[in-house]
């Protein structure tokens, strides 16, 4: 197809989402999402395994993670029946799971469980509870009555502030290191964060968008240098990797099932949002009868793929953001560039090789971008509660859902009066806070304080100064309309 022949008629797109590119501008804008994608599609493994003791799995591990990440993807592509959104979009796990399948893990590890059981326990937990979203699917315009901005927000704040104590322990030297805290982790670390905080003010859209791939590459190649890497230790791995249905055996349990379940509440949400975006970008409606036919498809793809993940020993597969970007810069939205993205990235999981070099990174190293990724999930929450809008009532469900949530991580001993299956399940900080989140969002209404023309209301006499430096500060009430503005 020449470019006359193009569908999009704008400055953005050179093509369009059904427009078919010659093989060489499809190779080159499939390896672009590749390697933008890459480091999220195996990280939640390698954090997963790391923090689990998960070593001598870790290589296979990967390759399934990279293998069901293109089948995914084709299957969002393609569109099978009502399944798929026909879209240019990646399928990867988020960080939204990770800190609940920790808590499985840890649960079971806990409790004597060997690796098989670990593993058995979390995928058979993950299974079920990908047809949370296949049935929500249906209903996303009813979620979103009751999953409102600020229990979405809340969520996915708690999720990030709870990683963070994982990205330290690695920074340190890594869960039971004998040397936890050396000066090497430190600067290893150190080296990693700088370099994606550098290359991310630079005005190359190339060196922002593989600044977490270029920073661990970096940190990695200094970490050989100084001699705490060693390639002889690489694992026995065969050549390829073969996938095997349920290769660590089927388990489930309900208290590793609640918080696994709360979260595929919330990720239809987060993956209608990147629906949406990649919509937008790709020039497609983003409202009317095929936008909703669109978003309804892709999620019913989420959740089918993340229980055929949890089927070939991988964690739950979302619609990927990060290619978004990748679009914009490569003026390329055409879904059959998904295919040989797809293509390529099962091929790179059929050869565990991949994830043995990458299971002998080091946790500074690993750490010094988890931080930043951890520290991202955080600070998306918060601009979600921004955006929601932070008055009275909002304010006083985050405090207390976010008190909630960390003040159980951090005293877990506030529950020891209860059931031990009760402690199990509300020992995690994001299944507190999701439910008191919900539970206040329903049951406080809308305007439940009203301001009193005598009231004295601090935070809006700080707006005025803030607008008046040089006014005296005094104590009296702030304007209607400097109202309005602050609980907008």
């Amino acid at each position: 197809m020449t470019v006359s022949e193009k569908a999009p008629r704008n400055n953005d797109l050179i093509y369009g989402l059904n427009d078919r590119p010659h093989f060489t501008a499809t190779v080159f804008a499939a390896l672009q999402h590749v390697l933008a994608s890459f480091v999220g599609i195996i990280t939640p493994t390698l954090i997963m395994g790391g923090a689990l003791g998960l070593q001598s799995e870790i290589p296979y591990l990967i390759s399934m993670a990279l293998f069901v990440s293109g089948l995914g993807t084709f299957v969002q592509a393609k569109r099978f029946g009502p399944v798929g959104s026909g879209l240019l979009c990646l399928q990867g796990t988020s960080f939204s799971f990770i800190s609940v399948i920790l808590s499985a893990g840890f649960m079971v590890k806990a409790r004597g469980g060997g690796t098989d059981e670990i593993l058995s326990t979390i995928f058979g937990v993950c299974f079920f509870a990908a047809f949370i979203e296949v049935v929500l699917s249906q209903f996303i315009g009813k979620l979103r009555m009751l999953i409102t901005p600020v229990v979405t927000g809340t969520i996915i704040t708690l999720m990030g502030l709870s990683l963070i104590k994982v990205a330290m322990t690695d920074i340190a030297g890594g869960f039971g290191a004998a040397d936890l805290g050396a000066g090497s982790h430190v600067f290893l670390a150190a080296l990693v964060l700088g370099t994606i905080v550098v290359l991310n003010r630079v005005d190359v859209p190339f060196l922002r968008l593989g600044a977490i791939v270029i920073g661990l590459t970096l940190g990695y190649v200094v970490a050989w240098l100084m001699g705490t890497v060693d390639f002889a230790n690489l694992p026995q791995v065969p050549v390829v990797s073969v996938p095997v249905p349920f290769k660590y055996g089927f388990n489930f349990d309900w208290v590793a099932f609640v918080p696994v379940a709360v979260i595929f509440l919330v990720s239809p949400l987060e993956a209608a949002g990147d629906l949406t975006a990649n919509s937008m970008i790709s020039r497609q409606p983003v409202k009317g009868p095929l936008y909703i036919r669109r978003i309804k498809s892709g999620l019913l793809a989420d959740g089918l793929n993340s229980a055929m993940a949890a089927v070939f020993n991988s964690m739950p597969m979302v619609t990927f953001a990060q290619n978004n970007g990748v679009i914009q810069l490569t003026g390329v939205a055409s879904r059959y560039v998904a295919f040989f993205i797809a293509g390529l990235l099962v091929l790179l999981g059929l050869f565990p090789m991949i994830g043995a070099v990458l299971q002998l990174m080091p946790k500074p190293v690993l750490g010094g971008a988890e931080l930043v990724m951890f520290g991202t999930v955080a600070v998306a929450g918060i601009k979600i509660l921004a955006e929601a809008g932070l008055h009275r009532r909002n304010m006083l469900i985050v405090a207390i859902s976010v008190g909630m949530g960390l003040g159980i991580a951090a005293v877990p001993e506030v529950l020891r009066e209860l059931p031990q299956a009760l402690r199990n399940i509300f020992e995690s900080p994001i299944t507190v806070g999701a439910l008191c989140a919900i539970v206040l969002n329903i049951f406080l209404p809308e305007e439940f304080i009203e301001l009193e023309e005598d009231d004295f209301d601090p935070e809006a006499s700080i707006l005025q100064v803030m607008e008046n430096p040089d006014m005296p500060a005094k104590a009296e009430p702030a304007s209607p309309a400097a109202v309005a503005q602050l609980n907008r």
